[in-house]
């Protein structure tokens, strides 16, 4: 993908700071990081989204996320690692893997919301109607 950031940085063509690759995957640090450590973990292939990642590859890349997870949590001496999947920044399916601290000051990863009264139920019958 020409314009596409991460296969740029795959391919060289900007640098990174690399922190394992493989055949099939490349990882980094996040250049914007939630804590020192945050790293994503890519697919050398482009796929926009993790709907059109093949699953073969998908599962990879979750193997690979959960053995990184816990060579950055020693590295960092973090008290846990979260694993998260965005894909609002860069069309290129990515993992995020942040290093979190009891007292790293963000008691929830993102805001969140109360459900009225009876959406739930709405939302969960129409997803499991789908």
């Amino acid at each position: 993908m020409n314009n596409c950031i991460f296969c740029k940085i795959i391919g060289g063509e900007i640098p990174s700071y690399k922190i394992y690759e493989d055949e099939k995957v490349f990882a980094f640090l996040d250049i914007n990081p939630v804590n020192p450590g945050h790293t994503l973990v890519v697919p050398k292939e482009h796929h926009e989204t993790m709907t059109n990642t093949p699953d073969e590859l998908l599962s990879y890349m979750n193997i690979k996320s959960k053995e990184l997870m816990e060579t950055i949590k020693k590295a960092t001496n973090a008290d846990y690692v979260a694993l998260s999947v965005v894909g609002l920044d860069v069309p290129h399916f990515h993992i995020h893997i942040i290093p979190r601290y009891h007292n790293d000051g963000m008691e929830h990863f993102w805001p969140t919301k109360q459900y009225k009264e009876g959406k739930a139920e709405e939302i969960a019958e129409k997803i499991k109607n789908i």
